[in-house]
């Protein structure tokens, strides 16, 4: 009898919702069975069986994609009237500010990863995963096509659709190749776990074929030759972690190898690391230039080929050809077709990624946020309100701004444009007042009273410390959190919702705008050396920066397993080595 009702319960529940009972086939034509997938996902806290009055009153939020944005996202979501559906070719989450080191063996690939089904599963949230791959977005409708991810005997195209109310893109980004030729077809990129595993097996395959009796000694350069592309903190970083590899463990197992071996760096700005202070910049040059990584300055790659990347030299456009036996593509990032279909269909042409407002939401779009590399915020301009700002403040209407009523909103404006507070920082004023007074003049601060010329004058040069902000993996866990904590407290918005700036007394805007706190960030440099650029512009270099680098990247981990896997991978290396093996 108990199953009879439980069959008639999901009939009910299949002829009012067609679509969940499409998607619930295909899982279960996959998986095996439709009773193994709504075990597997009553363990998660999926209730596909859930009675339709009670699916009715849940908001369905499409989630695409399981990097730093996404399960930040899914991490800080507590709010139990969501249903939530994450869409991800990968079924994981990877930490991947140690991708460099996996490519060397210091640490294993699946220290670094955690399945996203262990993530949520103990979360009061309805939660789904599927692997699958969005390949189009279709905003006007609330629709997510997808195509599976695995391959089966199904017959025709494995494709579903998703329904939503709510939309978060946070698929990140991929390699930006600046349509050079040659690129995608024999270099290595360092994006994924996949990745730098394919760089690891390489590294050895290299010193394998250098290592047969056949060949000539200027074929053993090319093969022992590798080819870092991008001077940024990734490129920077491998390089490190090669140099390392093949000088604490390589040599000894290849010795006859050790006089072959070139590591070259080729960066086409003045310096490595430019994100940097000056001093971490002029130190890693130097360091490098001492252990022997040969760093090119000015060098432009036009073409690569199987054996050889030819580069020009900005400024003089000299050219020359590299021989190289492994190149590793680490130059930025550029947007995924999907991303850019989305982008044309929305009307935002010639952009690199989707531009949102300041509460992660895509402009055009009506409940579609963006979060992460695929995604820039499109911060407001002070000038493009300074009438209303003006107005606002003359509570007296008399024409004039005096220094009292512009401290009465002064909070609200740092609040609302961020750039103000930077500016002040900058410039170092210690307050609002300097700046009116360098725009009336050397004044007592009780007779300064701006029209609304003057008040434009004070603020011109306020919005040119706008910045995007950089496609790190600090900003996209930061901004997962932001919204998750956004979506929390939604029924509240919706009541009042986020906005444009309001004053005290006329009301304020439930949600504070998204802004990033920069926590610092670290640049290892080989040699259990890190440099460690931290708020306050306080710089360290050195082996204590490098402790501090494992105590950061330890505790960071997504899951304690994690955790201890990373601490026994950096004891082994410490103890035995790193590993040779190809596997």
């Amino acid at each position: 009898m108990g199953g009879l009702r439980l069959f008639q319960r999901a009939s009910k529940s299949f002829r009012d919702y067609p679509l969940l009972s499409k998607v619930l086939v295909v899982c279960a034509v996959s998986g095996g069975s439709l009773l193994a997938y709504a075990d597997a996902n009553s363990s998660s806290g999926v209730h596909a069986l859930a009675p339709p009055e009670e699916v009715s009153k849940k908001k369905k939020v499409v989630v695409i994609g399981t990097g730093w944005a996404g399960t930040s996202f899914l991490k800080k979501l507590n709010n139990p009237s969501y249903d939530v559906q994450v869409i991800s070719p990968r079924n994981y989450f990877a930490f991947t500010p140690l991708l460099p080191s996996v490519t060397c063996g210091t640490v294993e690939a699946r220290s670094i990863v955690e399945p996203i089904r262990n993530i949520v599963r103990k979360k009061n949230v309805d939660i789904c995963f599927w692997e699958a791959e969005c390949f189009k977005i279709d905003a006007e409708n609330k629709k997510v096509y997808c195509r599976c991810n695995q391959n089966s005997n199904m017959n025709g195209k494995e494709e579903f659709v998703v329904d939503y109310d709510y939309l978060v893109i946070a698929m990140g980004a991929r390699p930006n190749t600046f349509n050079t030729p040659g690129v995608m077809e024999y270099c290595n990129f360092l994006k994924e776990v996949e990745d730098a595993q394919k760089i690891r097996r390489t590294v050895i395959d290299n010193f394998e074929k250098a290592s047969l009796p056949n060949l000539s000694n200027e074929e053993r350069k090319r093969i022992l030759h590798f080819v870092v592309v991008g001077g940024g903190p990734t490129g920077v970083e491998f390089a490190a972690e090669l140099h390392d590899f093949v000088n604490e463990d390589l040599v000894k197992l290849y010795p006859a190898a050790k006089d072959f071996v070139k590591i070259t760096l080729l960066e086409a700005a003045d310096h490595i690391l430019n994100m940097f202070d000056k001093r971490i910049t002029d130190f890693a040059e130097e360091k490098f230039k001492r252990d022997g990584i040969d760093v090119k300055l000015g060098s432009m790659v036009v073409k690569v080929s199987d054996k050889e990347i030819s580069t020009k030299v900005r400024g003089n456009g000299e050219t020359a050809s590299i021989p190289y036996g492994m190149a590793v593509w680490s130059t930025g990032i550029g947007t995924h077709p999907v991303i850019r279909d989305f982008m044309k269909q929305i009307g935002q042409t010639n952009r690199r990624a989707l531009a949102t407002d300041e509460w992660l939401r895509v402009e055009g779009c009506n409940n579609v946020y963006a979060l992460g590399d695929c995604a820039t915020i499109n911060q407001r301009k002070v000038m493009e309100d300074i009438s209303a700002i003006f107005k606002k403040a003359d509570k007296d209407d008399s024409g004039t701004l005096t220094v009292k009523e512009f401290q009465e909103v002064i909070d609200d404006i740092c609040e609302r444009y961020p750039q103000v507070e930077l500016y002040l920082k900058n410039k170092k004023m210690r307050n609002i007042v300097d700046l009116l007074k360098e725009a009336k003049g050397d004044v007592a601060k009780e007779s300064i009273e701006l029209n609304i010329e003057e008040f434009k004058t004070a603020l011109s040069e306020v919005d040119s410390q706008m910045k995007n902000l950089p496609a790190t993996a600090q900003v996209a866990s930061q901004q997962g959190t932001y919204l998750a904590n956004c979506f929390n407290r939604m029924e509240d918005a919706e009541k009042n919702p986020e906005g444009p700036l309001r004053f005290r007394g006329e009301g304020r805007h439930r949600f504070r705008p998204f802004r990033y706190k920069h926590l610092g960030q670290f640049a290892p440099l080989g040699g259990e050396q890190t440099a460690a650029q931290l708020p306050g512009d306080w710089v360290s270099i050195g082996h204590s920066s490098q402790w501090l680098w494992y105590s950061v990247y330890a505790s960071k981990q997504v899951s304690w397993r994690t955790r201890a896997l990373v601490v026994s991978d950096w004891t082994r290396r410490f103890i035995f080595g790193r590993d040779s093996s190809r596997i």
